[in-house]
């Protein structure tokens, strides 16, 4: 498993995150991420924004 560096951010303030939630997000993101056809396995950056 490749190390991922994981930040969330909410209206700009950076959240602290521990190991555990870290992983979890990683591995949901990346994983949905390099089932998507254009995307190759090459990948180095993924942002998702979220606005309500």
């Amino acid at each position: 498993m490749m190390l991922l560096d994981v930040k969330l951010l909410v209206d700009e303030e950076e959240i602290l995150l521990n190991e555990f939630v870290k992983k979890i997000l990683g591995g949901m993101i990346s994983g949905a991420v390099e089932s998507l056809r254009d995307v190759t396995e090459e990948w180095k950056d993924v942002r998702i924004e979220i606005t309500r």
